[in-house]
């Protein structure tokens, strides 16, 4: 009778045991799922850490150069200051764009940057923001059709797209020369400034036989107007979009050549948006035995493409020094944070609003100044490349 008690007093103490340890352990699980550097906040989006965030960040994509080494240089702009930040790559989806802006809201930030996959799409997401009282600075690519951005911070698009058609107008000899125009993703707002820039500057050489479009039809039909619409541009780069892609703008150089004549071949002429694309451009031309030499334009001064510049692939591209960029976005950040109105420069029709804008130069850069411009800034170092004189 006395050992049944002592089991039994046993047990009633093990089950207490029992019921305390499950409720120490409900409350105490650690939630380490944020992380600075996620390319989408899958996985970050219940993280509601009350540390608090000065300034979001999201940018497109991990896959391209230009946007880690931006990621870079924002983290060392406020390197020094008491300003926090944290950076996320929505990864070519305006859903994770949205998601992402949404966990930075959670995560208590007082101004985004953002520099969207797509004008349109990002609307949302600036309007997530605007909602909850937070600045949204659109930066490098205009958030369109929408009220929600209260600043914009670029380069002056519109120089872009007229210093390459300027350099093709400059380093073209003859008559008749066949010109092959490509663009941006018909998505980004700025592929339709950059073509604005150099149509501006094209099309009186085009309407006076100088050059001769060989692969648009509709860019053909309009030779004669000057000054095109909205949907006049639509138009043309939905035969010419590379759409920012290198492979798809192999395909288009192809389908195009495959299609040309002798008469469209020879001394050629070609816009091409970035480098990227520049760069599957020139190859592709390069491999016809009836294209004799070539002059195209590029964008971004992407060190693969000052390599190409230097070996006589590629002809020029337009230096966007990312680093001024940068510290205007960031700089126009702090201001707000400091309570203060940042300065702009100039604005810009989003389709919905007069967006107030801060504008960096653009230089153009070809062999004769890749060293002044990019070596001897610091831009790059000589020994990244070869072949320098």
């Amino acid at each position: 009778m006395l050992k049944s008690r002592k089991y039994l007093l046993m047990l009633l103490v093990g089950l207490l045991m029992s019921v305390l340890l499950i409720g120490c352990s409900g409350d105490g699980e650690e939630d380490t799922s944020g992380d600075n550097d996620t390319d989408t906040t899958e996985d970050d989006s219940e993280d509601t850490s009350s540390d608090g965030v000065n300034v979001g960040i999201v940018l497109p994509t991990r896959d391209e150069p230009r946007w880690v080494q931006d990621e870079q240089r924002f983290k060392d702009a406020l390197a020094d200051s008491d300003y926090t930040t944290e950076i996320l790559f929505s990864q070519g989806s305006s859903a994770n764009e949205l998601q992402n802006v949404e966990t930075l809201i959670s995560r208590g930030i007082d101004v985004l940057i953002i520099s969207p996959q797509d004008g349109d799409a990002a609307g949302a997401a600036a309007r997530a923001a605007n909602l909850e009282g937070i600045p949204v600075i659109s930066y490098d690519r205009l958030i369109t059709n929408t009220d929600a951005v209260d600043y914009y911070v670029t380069f002056d698009s519109l120089a872009v797209g007229e210093a390459q058609g300027q350099y093709l107008v400059d380093n073209v000899e003859g008559e008749g020369v066949p010109l092959y125009l490509y663009a941006g993703a018909a998505s980004d707002n700025n592929a339709f400034l950059f073509f604005e820039g150099a149509w501006s500057v094209l099309q009186p050489k085009i309407a006076d036989g100088t050059f001769v479009v060989a692969n648009s039809s509709i860019a053909e039909e309009l030779s004669d107007t000057q000054e095109l619409t909205r949907d006049d541009m639509g138009r043309i780069l939905g035969q010419i979009t590379t759409n920012w892609d290198p492979n798809e703008a192999i395909n288009k150089a192809q389908t195009h050549l495959t299609s040309a004549g002798p008469e469209l071949k020879g001394d050629i002429a070609i816009l091409a948006p970035n480098d990227g694309t520049a760069r599957s451009i020139a190859d592709t031309f390069a491999a016809d035995s009836e294209v004799t030499n070539y002059v195209i334009t590029g964008q971004d001064a992407e060190k693969a493409s000052i390599q190409y510049i230097i070996d006589g692939k590629q002809s020029m591209t337009v230096f966007k020094d990312v680093r001024r960029l940068v510290e205007d976005a960031m700089g126009m950040a702090i201001t707000i944070l400091d309570g203060d109105t940042p300065e702009t420069t100039g604005a810009y029709d989003n389709g919905s609003v007069e967006v107030p804008a801060l504008q960096s130069e653009v230089i153009v850069v070809d062999e004769e100044n890749v060293q002044s411009e990019l070596i001897d800034s610091g831009y790059y170092e000589a020994s990244e490349f070869t072949g320098l004189e």
